[in-house]
């Protein structure tokens, strides 16, 4: 490594929320991880699962009534507890956000160069408007957009879906950041333009060695792009490891019953399988381990004791049966 601290380092984070009741929810509980140089990061779980809460606390995006502990540093300068003015040195210039959804994310009422030259511009107030429009134009072919100079000065609706998506990630790569956060950046696209932004996002983050953090549900866009994976559930990171480790051999039973549930082409079943129940609501958290209602592994101390994140072989699993949780997963259809 080039820098004797990663790139982004996330120690024991928690995130709650305040009701109208005043009572606090735990969104994130005591999440780890870290991030190095050109390292793509999925970090992945059903919805509700903390995913985007965690992201959104790490650039300082939640909204007034979230409570945020913990520590993250970017190359060793903490971002947690840090004023706005401070956090917007880092935010767009050198973490760049791409947000789930470029319809509410570009303005229908500005051109996307307009829009893109405005990211590099609040920057960098020396760039002047038209520096700034030329930055946008080489920012669209940055990100393989067709006719960049004539689609600079259209404007969003005039965009395809997944060249609205494109859009987003030349804004949010328009001051060379070190780290990109991409929040389910293939949500409602095809098949075919999600594996063209996959590439794209693989090919950005290899020739300029960004740090990708990845947040999906979808377990084959983590296989083909990441390096590591993270699998969170209510709140916390049940297993972290290499993507080839946790696939070949998930330790936790929800990681399997993720993987159970993927259909595969080999496979030929009347129905596929599936994790029943639904992931526990925040303010009704389980005593032990959250999962356990769902899980068809559970023991007596499963329902009292919530097991610590621990390393066994190659991965950090929070599972107190994950000695036993090491075959490699199967190809029928049977459920965990």
């Amino acid at each position: 490594m080039s820098n004797a601290s990663p790139l982004l380092a996330v120690e024991r984070l928690s995130v709650s929320f305040e009701s109208r009741s005043r009572t606090l929810l735990p969104a994130v509980r005591d999440v780890d991880f870290t991030i190095e140089d050109g390292e793509i990061m999925g970090l992945v779980g059903e919805s509700g699962s903390g995913k985007s809460a965690t992201m959104m606390a790490v650039i300082g995006l939640l909204p007034p009534r979230a409570r945020v502990t913990g520590s993250v540093k970017f190359r060793g300068a903490e971002l947690i507890g840090q004023a706005e003015s401070f956090l917007r040195r880092y935010r767009g210039a050198r973490i760049g956000m791409i947000f789930q959804d470029p319809m509410t994310t570009l303005n229908p009422l500005l051109t996307v160069g307009a829009q893109i030259a405005e990211a590099v511009r609040i920057h960098d107030r020396s760039v002047s408007a038209r520096a700034g429009l030329q930055r946008a134009v080489e920012l669209l072919d940055l990100v393989s957009i067709p006719s960049p100079r004539q689609r600079a000065g259209q404007y969003p609706h005039e965009f395809s879906g997944g060249m609205r998506q494109r859009a987003v990630i030349a804004m949010a790569m328009a001051n060379d950041p070190q780290m990109l956060i991409a929040d389910e950046p293939t949500t409602a696209l095809d098949v075919t333009i999600q594996a063209q932004i996959m590439e794209l996002l693989q090919r950005l983050c290899s020739e300029r060695r960004m740090g990708l953090v990845l947040v999906t549900h979808d377990l084959g866009v983590v296989a083909s792009v990441a390096n590591k994976i993270a699998v969170m559930y209510a709140g916390r990171i049940v297993e972290c490891g290499e993507v080839a480790d946790v696939f070949r051999a998930p330790r936790h039973p929800y990681t399997r019953a993720l993987l159970d549930s993927l259909p595969r082409i080999e496979q030929r079943v009347a129905r596929l399988s599936a994790i029943p129940g639904a992931p526990p609501s925040l303010a009704f958290l389980p005593k032990g381990c959250a999962f356990h209602p769902r899980c068809r592994r559970t023991v007596d101390m499963c329902k009292y004791q919530d097991p610590l994140l621990r390393r066994i072989g190659h991965v950090d699993v929070a599972c107190h049966r994950a000695d036993e949780v090491s075959s490699p997963v199967r190809t029928t259809g049977e459920t965990v």
